[in-house]
Order: structure tokens, then sequence, then C-alpha cells
């Protein structure tokens, strides 16, 4: 069987959907090593049984970030056994495909998100210009891949000619036993806090709904969030807390009363997400607020576990919080349809996909 490195810029402990995809090909014998950063603020690395290392670097942020981590890649890449290397996302494409040109390896691809499409990139033009670039240059040449939904997964195929698989982000099936009889009027969000995630609707609209929010992340929005949070006077119904590792995270979401995932069309990135908390609620019976985009809206025609909203507006934001709150009988037909989603949407049976995208690649 052949050695794989994957290839990420961030510290390795948080990222989920690594965590699945290198625990799976581990368990299945092949011989994995995922490749991170190391941030000054980092914990030590948790057990996985599969190689990790991660890169130091001096620079944490912005575009010299960027390219130290990259040299740093390059370099390492360069004298690395592994015979298969897989980027994840453009952030790595680069010392992936010119390190894996000069050792001959063979090139995977791995698109989390539409990364020249998020909303940090595609309203900064100078940073889409280069961003861009990469993905017309580099995409095509990445003959072998998968993307997270099947609607960036059409897009390549449009624009680069390349068919990909599709591998979306499925926890693993909740064996917990959830008292939900129990649970306080907790509205959680759980994940990155960035750009076009609603806070600038969902903080002003809490002073209107009947229940706290507690917030579970970290990004480059927190200190936006923190005076969005003063400015409203909302102290008293709106917490930060630190991003959790993932074992504590699930935990934390099973208490919880209601989930929400708002995220603003700004960038087609946005548009075409499906993301990690969509399918974490669902595992925990947590019904949900979240968005009239296409991939929501086909899983939630099958499987009916969300209220979804056309557009983030602070009026409906307010008013579907509250109904989820206080209309029981939507809450538990919500509720009941995760307990049969849960079954289904889950990492055990989409990793079968990744088994057979990986078993003619790696032996």
């Amino acid at each position: 069987m052949e050695h794989i490195v994957f290839t990420v810029t961030n510290d390795l402990n948080y990222d989920q959907r690594m965590i699945r995809i290198c625990g799976s090909l581990a368990k299945n014998g092949y011989s994995v090593s995922l490749i991170g950063r190391k941030n000054r603020n980092s914990l030590p690395l948790q057990p996985q049984p599969y190689q990790q290392k991660r890169l130091n670097v001096f620079f944490q942020k912005s575009i010299f970030f960027y390219i130290e981590y990259n040299t740093r890649l390059f370099f390492y890449l360069l004298f690395a056994q592994p015979k298969v290397f897989c980027c994840i996302d453009l952030d790595t494409m680069l010392p992936v495909y010119l390190a894996g040109k000069i050792r001959k390896k063979k090139l995977l691809y791995d698109a989390h998100e539409y990364f020249s499409q998020q909303k940090e990139i595609v309203s900064r033009p100078h940073i889409y210009k280069v961003w861009y670039w990469i993905e017309k240059n580099f995409v095509p040449r990445f003959k072998q891949g998968y993307t997270a939904t099947a609607s960036i997964t059409e897009v390549f195929a449009q624009k680069y000619n390349v068919h990909y698989t599709t591998i979306r982000n499925l926890p693993f099936a909740s064996s917990s036993v959830i008292n939900t009889m129990k649970r306080e009027k907790i509205i959680l969000y759980q994940g990155a806090i960035n750009e076009a995630r609603g806070f600038e609707r969902l903080i002003p609209a809490m002073k209107k709904v009947n229940a706290v929010l507690h917030i579970y992340g970290d990004g480059n929005f927190v200190p936006q969030l923190k005076a969005l949070i003063s400015s409203h006077k909302v102290e008293n119904k709106v917490k930060i807390f630190d991003k959790q590792l993932p074992q504590n995270l699930k935990a934390i979401t099973e208490q919880a009363y209601i989930g929400v995932n708002l995220v603003e069309p700004i960038g087609l990135n946005q548009y075409y997400s499906l993301a990690n908390k969509f399918f974490d609620y669902i595992q925990a019976l947590l019904p949900q607020l979240t968005m009239d985009y296409p991939e929501y809206k086909k899983i939630n025609t099958h499987y009916p576990v969300a209220v979804l909203i056309e557009d983030i507006a602070e009026d409906k934001i307010v008013n579907e919080l509250n109904r989820l709150l206080m209309d029981v009988q939507l809450y538990n037909e919500l509720q009941q349809n995760c307990i049969k989603a849960r079954a289904d949407l889950c990492w055990e049976k989409e990793e079968k996909i990744l088994l057979s995208f990986y078993k003619p690649i790696l032996g």
C-alpha cells in the first residue's frame, strides 16, 4: 500500500474532516501523514492512529504567513517519503504541486471549500485575483480529487473539466442517549467565527429572542463580534467561548436547544456550503435554523430537520427562532426527523465512498 501525506494550514487538533479522513484510512491499513502548522497557542497534538507533523512558523497571519508556511511546506515535501500528495484547499496547492512534480508523486485535491469564493476573498479584489489565478491554473492539473458538496463538484467539472468525487463532512453516528426533555433554552453556534456568518444580524436579533446564545469557536471576526455584543448591550444574553476539541464540542452540542447556521450569500462558497455544524446538530437531535441554499434544501426536503430562511434579515431571525422556542409541535417534529436522519447522515456510511475512491490509488 502507498503512503499518503495530506497538507493543511491549521494546527490539526480541530479539523474534524481531516481527523475522520485520516483516521478512516489508517484504520483500514493505509500509511497516512497529516501536515499542518504550529500556532503560538497550540495545544499538544491529540493522539491519532496516523502520523502528525506541525511546521513552526513565525508569522501567524496575512500574506507573510502564506509565503512562509508554503515555503517551509515545499521543502518538507521535497524530502518526504510518501508516494501520494493530497493538498487541502488552494492554500497548500502550490507547494504540493511543485514538490510533487519534482519528486514525481501522485497528486490529489481535497476541496473543503470553494476557496476562491469565500467572502473574505471575493470582497477584496486584489486578493481574489491571486487565489483565482491559482485555482484557474492549478486545479485542472489535479486530475483526481473530491469536494465537500455536490454543487462544488459540479462547478469544477464545468469550469475545469475535472471529474471529482463528493465526500461530505458527515460526523460519526452518535451513540449518546440524549435526554432532550432536560435541555435549557440555549441557542448554539459552533464553528469558525469568520466574516459572512450572519453575526451582524444575529446579535441584534437576540434582543428580541427569548433565550441565550452561546458561541463556541475562533476566527478573524472575533473582535468585531465582541464589539457587536457590546454595542447592542446583549452581554447578558450572548456568550463567547473558546473553540473546543471535537469530543468536547459534541457533549456541548447535545446540551443545547437550537442550533444556528447562518451564512450570507456573498461568494459562491457560502451559497454552495454544507457545514459540519449542520450535521453535528442533527446527530445531537438539535432542531436548527439554517439557510435555504441548494445543499441544505436538498437534505431538508428528504429529512425535515431545520427551519430554512432565504435571507438573514434580523426580523426573520427573531421570528423563526422564537417560533422554534415556542411551537412545541414543530420542535418535536424536527427532533423526530433528526432521529431518522442521523442513522443515515453519518461518517460510517460516507466512509465507504472515501475508501472506494482511495483503493485504486493507494492499493
